[in-house]
């Protein structure tokens, strides 16, 4: 059951971070009075990526461990 709310909670994590990118860019681009996707980009690009890898990251490690606990289960 451990394996199981670990990879919930890295999961979770993921969804986080995955958002706090778009709510970093949009906090940045909030002195804008006009926005279009262009803009947003540049916003996201301004950013960095660091979020969006930790989320892959994070994602990819809540999966396993999802995995994981699955095939211990139907080992015993």
């Amino acid at each position: 059951m451990n394996r199981r709310v670990t990879g919930a909670i890295f999961c979770l994590t993921a969804g986080i971070l995955f958002s706090a990118r778009y709510i970093t860019a949009a906090i940045f681009m909030s002195n804008i009075s006009s926005w279009d996707s262009e803009l947003f980009k540049a916003g996201l690009e301004y950013q960095g990526y660091a979020l969006l890898v930790l989320s892959i990251i994070s994602l990819i490690v809540g999966i396993t461990y999802l995995i994981w606990s699955e095939i211990e289960d139907k080992k015993h």
